[in-house]
């Protein structure tokens, strides 16, 4: 099989837009507060937005499996406070598991948190278990900066963060750690934002010493690591300096990285720099890069001909990047398609 690890409802018919924006602006207007059941979307425009989009282009391109979640960008957790980020994190993963249930054989669900900045992470805890014992998700989106670009949470490795993380050991599901919209003008949401964040993301775990809390936390580190895997030695080295374990033992064991990178001479570099066991096929097709790329007349997201090209893999190690790996990270998707006979 082919597993996409990191796919977004970037499709999602424009009357979910909509009612965002009504909410939006019942913030300051209460009288123009939407209710949730105002939203109305059939199972036909959830179809048609599916099959004409990503399902389209994963047979086009050969992949079998999404992991979905909300779109990232949407998911905008600066805006308004807890209970309007619980009501929309409700909404969205409501409709990827609906996509899920329409096509089982395609996706499966990753969750939208509730996360509002300066609010306990705790709160997230009821959407997360919900998410996973009613809907069959196989794991959560956690962004690390709810603020939007200005950083105001703890670190990764702060306390701050563990009831999420009791809560993923418990169920066995892994993090990706992604943000959301940037409302920092310094900072290009999808350009800069989501990078920053990668690379943040794992300079604070390099930082801390959190898998000695949480030995069996997996993080999915998406966009293939944002700058790590091109400055991996300036990391050793700091970790180092740090007089930090080997990089292989402080993190390695717990941070994976997709192949969100577009274009071939990143893939041969994730691929050469990182072991494969940390590898994770992933395209975010329909993402922040939807072109076509002018030098090879194929689309910038088509990675699974990045990754099927470069000469650093072997067959069995193309396995554990498309497959096994997936399987193996997220542990509920595994027995999910055992269940099936896959």
């Amino acid at each position: 099989m082919i597993i996409d690890c990191h796919g977004h409802y970037t499709t999602a018919p424009k009357a979910l837009e909509n009612w965002r924006n009504a909410q939006i602006a019942g913030i300051k207007d209460p009288s123009a507060k939407p209710n949730p059941a105002d939203l109305k979307i059939s199972d036909d425009e959830l179809r048609e937005s599916i099959e004409t989009n990503q399902l389209r282009l994963m047979k086009e391109r050969g992949s079998d499996l999404t992991i979905f979640s909300p779109r990232a960008s949407f998911m905008a957790h600066h805006i308004g406070d807890f209970e309007v980020s619980s009501t929309w994190a409700a909404i969205c993963n409501e409709l990827c598991y609906r996509v899920s249930q329409l096509f089982p054989d395609n996706f499966i669900g990753a969750a939208m948190l509730p996360q509002s900045p300066g609010v306990d992470p705790k709160t997230c805890i009821p959407e997360l278990e919900k998410c996973i014992k009613e809907y069959g998700f196989v794991g959560i989106n956690l962004n690390p900066d709810p603020s939007g670009g200005h950083w105001n949470s703890p670190p990764l490795t702060d306390r701050h963060w563990y009831p999420i993380y009791e809560k993923m050991v418990e169920y066995d599901i892994p993090a990706m750690i992604h943000v959301s919209t940037s409302c920092n003008a310094c900072f290009h949401t999808t350009g800069a934002h989501y990078l920053n964040a990668d690379t943040t993301a794992v300079m604070q775990c390099i930082q801390g010493d959190l898998f000695k809390d949480f030995p069996t936390l997996k993080f999915v580190i998406p966009h293939g690591g944002g700058a790590v895997p091109y400055h991996w030695g300036r990391f050793r080295g700091l970790a180092q300096e740090m007089k930090k374990p080997l990089l292989s033992e402080h993190i390695l064991k717990n941070i994976f990285f997709d192949t969100c990178v577009y274009h071939q001479p990143g893939i041969d570099l994730l691929t050469k720099v990182i072991p494969v066991e940390n590898i994770l096929f992933a395209s975010e097709m329909i993402g922040a890069v939807r072109g076509i790329d002018p030098e090879t007349g194929n689309y910038y997201d088509d990675t699974k001909r990045y990754v099927s090209a470069t000469a650093n893999l072997t067959d069995e190690q193309r396995y554990m990047v498309f497959e096994g790996n997936a399987r193996r990270v997220f542990p509920r998707l595994d027995a999910a398609l055992k269940a099936k006979g896959k």
